[in-house]
Formats: C-alpha cells, sequence, structure tokens
C-alpha cells in the first residue's frame, strides 16, 4: 500500500540509498579492520620494551592462574556490594524525597527541592571524597553513601514526575473510602508511579552500578581499581591491554543481567 506520508523513492533514490549504504559498511568494515590490526600489531612499551600485538597469548597467560580469577571474584564482590546496598538506600531516600517533594506544604517543598537540586549538581566524586575526608567513614561507607544519595535525589524526582502524572482521581478515590493522605499515597499512588518510573529507575540503577568505578579514586577495592591497579602494576604493563579487556565484558556481564531482570520485573509488573 502507498503510503500518504511521503513519496515512495524512484530509482534514483534507491540506487543512491544503496551505494551509500554499501559505502557505510565498507568504511565500518575498513574502521574495524585497522583497529584489529593496530591492536595485533607490536609496539614499544614503556623503557624501550618490545611489546607483543594485543592478541599475543604471552599477554593473556596469567588468567590460566586461578589466583588472578580469584583476585578478580574479590573485585567483583566489592562492586556488587556497593552497588546492591547503595541501590537499597538510593530507593528508600528517593521515596522518601518524593513524598517531601509532592507535599501540598510550601515550607515543606521548597527545602526539598532546594536539596534535590543541589544533591543532583554536585559530582558523585566530590561526594565520596567529602565523606571521606569530613565524615572519616571509611572507602566502603564513603563510596555506598554518595551513591545513594546522589541516585536517590534522581530517584526522588523521577517518582515524584510519576506521581504528578496520574490523574487526580485516583487521590480523591483513595481519600473517599477513608485513607489517609499518607495511606492514599503509597497504596494507591506509588505503585502506579514505581510502574511508570521503572524503566527510568533501573536506567539509574545501572548507572549507579557502572558509578562504583569512581571508588577507584578513594581507594575502594572494586573491580576496576583491582583489575587495572592492582593485578597490573603485579604483572606489569604486558597485561595491561588484555586487563582492560576483560574487566570491560565483567561490566558489560553484570549490566546485561540487571537490565534482564528489570525486564522481567517490568513484565511482572505490567
Amino acid at each position: 500500500m502507498t503510503s500518504v506520508l511521503f513519496d515512495a523513492p524512484g530509482p534514483k533514490a534507491r540506487r543512491a540509498s544503496l551505494i551509500a549504504s554499501i559505502v557505510s559498511a565498507v568504511a565500518l568494515i575498513a574502521l574495524f579492520g585497522w583497529i584489529i590490526a593496530t591492536l595485533a600489531a607490536p609496539r614499544t612499551g614503556p623503557g624501550g620494551v618490545t611489546l607483543p600485538g594485543a592478541f599475543d597469548p604471552s599477554r593473556w597467560d596469567i588468567f590460566l592462574d586461578r589466583a588472578v580469577w580469584r583476585t578478580i571474584w574479590g573485585g567483583v564482590l566489592g562492586t556488587l556490594r556497593a552497588a546492591g546496598l547503595a541501590a537499597v538506600l538510593a530507593i528508600i531516600i528517593g521515596v522518601i524525597l518524593s513524598l517531601f517533594r509532592s507535599s501540598r506544604t510550601r515550607w515543606i517543598t521548597v527545602p526539598v527541592a532546594i536539596v534535590l537540586e543541589f544533591l543532583r549538581g554536585v559530582p558523585v566524586l566530590l561526594m565520596m571524597l567529602f565523606i571521606l575526608l569530613v565524615l572519616s567513614t571509611g572507602q566502603y561507607w564513603a563510596v555506598v553513601w554518595a551513591l545513594a544519595v546522589y541516585n536517590g535525589a534522581i530517584i526522588g524526582e523521577a517518582l515524584r514526575a510519576g506521581l504528578d502524572s496520574l490523574p487526580r482521581g485516583q487521590r480523591e478515590a483513595g481519600l473517599s473510602i477513608g485513607l489517609s493522605p499518607l495511606a492514599t499515597r503509597m497504596r494507591i499512588e506509588y505503585p502506579q508511579a514505581v510502574r511508570q518510573m521503572t524503566p527510568i529507575i533501573v536506567a539509574q540503577l545501572v548507572v549507579l552500578l557502572k558509578d562504583t568505578s569512581l571508588g577507584y579514586i578513594v581507594g575502594y577495592s572494586e573491580v576496576l581499581r583491582v583489575m587495572m591497579n592492582n593485578l597490573s602494576s603485579f604483572y606489569g604493563n604486558r597485561y595491561l591491554f588484555s586487563l582492560f579487556f576483560v574487566c570491560l565484558g565483567i561490566y558489560l556481564a553484570i549490566n546485561f543481567i540487571v537490565s534482564a531482570i528489570a525486564r522481567f520485573l517490568s513484565k511482572r509488573l505490567a
């Protein structure tokens, strides 16, 4: 059926589109081949030492050692410990902030709005350094609280937007059957707001997981620091690329699992 929104492309347009697609594909293949060739070529490392290509087996043999994987697993657990607790605290903080932010009393909403804007505007790393240096909590709690407070502010705004998007009749219906304003919020409005904002909340939790890598700066032993600092210092720069590649794969795998769980929960909530 002919589209009424635009004219169907003619022979010249289809030919131009085909040529553009072929040129783009060739360019991408050439770029990918150049990257592979560059990585595979030997290079001169620090001190004038010639290193074999990145795909040479001698640059990957450390992964045959179980001790290396035990060390990596310790870093993964450090990342998951920080991200898991920070995620729970962020959701709790987000619910509390959204509850205050959606209040009908200005002397509550205005200070909370100022606090939210402040928390959202401060870099996470600066929060970690402040908590570590001023409050002396230690690296783990500095990472956890900084991530929880910052992401809690983002989640709080998302939940507040979800609450504001609900029809006014939802609240009125809850009040009409004898529920208190707080009970109406928690039992009628919040479940709907959470369902609507689930994709945003999950995306923010994925960002939280990736931001645990900022713990590298404050000395927390998460997977990035363990691999790119501890192991690379112990085994030398010869293995820097292979450690980087494995670290990248670990982050991608964790985020894929988190996203898959989120999609499953989203379907169940729907």
